[in-house]
């Protein structure tokens, strides 16, 4: 998954202020006690920062 492909299913799943925020300011304890950013930051693959996203959000599967 690119970068950009991440930003856009973000917004499309939580509209765009909102995105910001569970990117920005949500720490994820799968992701080593990080934000979504911070986390794609230090190098964790965007897909795997998604799905941590999908899991902690309760995304249906069918838009993960």
């Amino acid at each position: 998954m690119r970068l950009q492909e991440f930003w856009s299913r973000l917004e499309a799943q939580f509209g765009s202020m909102r995105a910001q925020s569970v990117a920005r300011d949500h720490v994820f304890a799968v992701l080593g006690g990080r934000s979504a950013v911070e986390a794609i930051d230090a190098g964790v693959p965007v897909r795997r920062v998604w799905l941590a996203i999908c899991e902690e959000y309760d995304v249906p599967p069918k838009d993960r």
